[in-house]
């Protein structure tokens, strides 16, 4: 009889330091209540976040809200990407209802969205693929593109508006006529010892692709860094933060120091090809 109970207890006692164990290891990576990504995903040990300011690009991609744990990215038409390995969590912003958001205009949303909720219209600003600046102050103001054959122009036809359904407008029509290739030549080449949040990996093309440092955080002891990295991709999908594939105790966070070649779950870039508004 004592021999079957110390035998129980044991079987217990392992049990409850399985579980232990694993609410702490994953305590470390990600609270699963945090509703923003700084809340979110924890430091590995060893590693603190660096400073922002609260009016920067920085502080307002670590605070972007997110879906509750476990949330599925929604395409554009409201179906299921299924997550095969590719995303730890969701972003929680409206992409619309057209195939429009998808890479490189995840990207340019997130620039537009922090400078829209600064009121500093006249920096929101992207080119097309044909060279065309598009300048929300000009679409508030009541101006619209049109487009005829290879001439772009801007023709007065509204009323001036800033409201965010008249921003909206003009984000849709900045993905329909711009993406990774016109916005890879906008952005300025970054050596990634030198990389903050707010970067963008790029690889302009039709195909191409583009990710953005949403977080970073330094081990002070080793100068050791680490990011998360966010996506949107085709067809339109909302914002993710991707899984590191090549870490999986690491992972969501990559090491700023991967050699010549970065893989993410679906594109791989060089790092030549991290870029800078």
């Amino acid at each position: 009889m004592k021999v079957k109970f110390f035998f129980i207890a044991a079987i217990l006692m392992v049990i409850f330091c399985f579980f232990s164990f694993s609410e702490t290891n994953n305590t470390n990576k990600s609270n699963l209540l945090g509703n923003t990504i700084q809340q979110r995903f924890q430091l590995p040990q060893g590693f603190v976040r660096e400073e922002e300011s609260k009016t920067s690009f920085g502080f307002f991609l670590r605070n972007l809200p997110l879906k509750p744990s476990g949330s599925n990215v929604l395409y554009f038409d409201g179906t299921i990407k299924p997550n095969r390995n590719v995303y730890e969590a969701v972003v929680d912003l409206p992409i619309g209802k057209q195939d429009l958001h998808q890479c490189a205009d995840a990207v340019m949303r997130l620039r537009a969205d922090y400078f829209y909720s600064q009121k500093q219209y006249d920096k929101i600003h992207f080119n097309f693929t044909n060279g065309f600046r598009a300048d929300f102050s000009k679409w508030a103001a009541g101006y619209r593109i049109a487009i005829k054959g290879n001439k772009t122009s801007w023709v007065k036809t509204a009323k001036p508006s800033d409201s965010y359904q008249t921003y909206w407008k003009y984000l849709e029509t900045v993905f329909m006529y711009a993406g990774t290739a016109s916005l890879e030549k906008e952005l300025k080449p970054i050596n990634v010892l030198d990389i903050k949040t707010g970067d963008v990996f790029i690889k302009g093309g039709f195909p191409g692709h583009a990710v953005i440092v949403v977080d970073i955080a330094v081990n002070p002891k080793n100068k050791q860094k680490i990011m998360l990295l966010a996506q949107s991709y085709m067809p339109a999908q909302e914002i993710q933060i991707l899984k590191n594939p090549n870490n999986g105790s690491l992972s969501p966070w990559y090491a700023v120091d991967f050699g010549t070649s970065l893989q993410t779950p679906e594109w791989t870039f060089s790092s030549s090809q991290l870029k800078r508004f």
